[in-house]
């Protein structure tokens, strides 16, 4: 399985802070922001890793990031989004490296407590399809939004007003080749947009999705409260805790 970590955007609901830079270069507590989704694949034995990014700043992920020797990698790839096509149209510049078999995407805000490993293996023993990771919030109507039958989504709701479950869709998802063609099928939202919710849904209707609750805390980190909000939990708790009891 091949890793993707998409750290593209403007970044607008963090300015000034991301006037000079992009949003996934500023610091969580102690370290930059793309270090938690890097290391997050990295847990969970994911090696082969590309970073798309765009804007003004993505050189300085080369120059942060280089190729990956912080995280024990010997190499690390780099696709540029050109403009705000959304996270759906920024997966799809990734077809070239990972077309060959099964991906996993991670949001560059996007920092977790524990490890992913065992929703991998999870889906590397599924075979196809998809599979989302869920995490009960207070407010799942800022987030994605899944409606459940047991364990069978049902459809996924993007923001919704009366939300119809207590789970958010978190930026984490498990996609097989497939995915490159339902992403050409896509058109745009009212935003102009490629959503990765029209992508989600669409495995929903070939009846290929599964799910999983994530284990310990979740944040983004796009916004000053959330930002906030991940600094402090890193600081208090630590994040991308291995679980060598999921490796047995």
């Amino acid at each position: 399985m091949k890793g993707v970590v998409l750290a593209g955007g403007l970044g607008t609901r963090l300015r000034p802070l991301t006037s000079v830079t992009n949003k996934h270069l500023l610091p969580v507590y102690n370290q930059p922001m793309i270090y938690y989704p890097i290391q997050t694949l990295v847990n969970a034995g994911i090696t082969d890793i590309m970073v798309v990014t765009g804007g003004n700043s993505a050189g300085d992920f080369l120059r942060l990031l280089g190729n990956g020797k912080a995280f024990g990698l010997k190499h690390l790839n780099y696709a540029y989004q050109e403009g705000e096509g959304g996270i759906a149209e920024a997966l799809s510049l990734v077809e070239h490296f990972a077309a060959d078999g099964p991906v996993c995407v991670v949001l560059g805000d996007n920092i977790i407590e524990g490890n992913i490993l065992s929703a991998v293996n999870a889906y590397r023993a599924q075979g196809r399809g998809a599979k989302i990771i869920l995490k009960k919030v207070p407010d799942p109507q800022r987030f994605g939004v899944p409606r459940l039958d047991g364990r069978r989504v049902v459809r996924i709701d993007e923001k919704p007003a009366k939300p119809q479950s207590e789970y958010a869709v978190i930026g984490i998802y498990m996609y097989d080749a497939e995915v490159y063609e339902i992403i050409r099928s896509l058109e745009p939202s009212a935003r102009g947009e490629l959503e990765i919710t029209d992508v989600n849904n669409a495995y929903i209707a070939r009846e290929a999705m599964t799910w999983e609750e994530i284990e310990g805390w979740w944040t983004d980190a796009g916004t000053f409260e959330s930002l906030l909000r991940a600094s402090n939990l890193v600081a208090e708790t630590g994040a991308n805790k291995m679980y060598f009891e999921a490796q047995r």
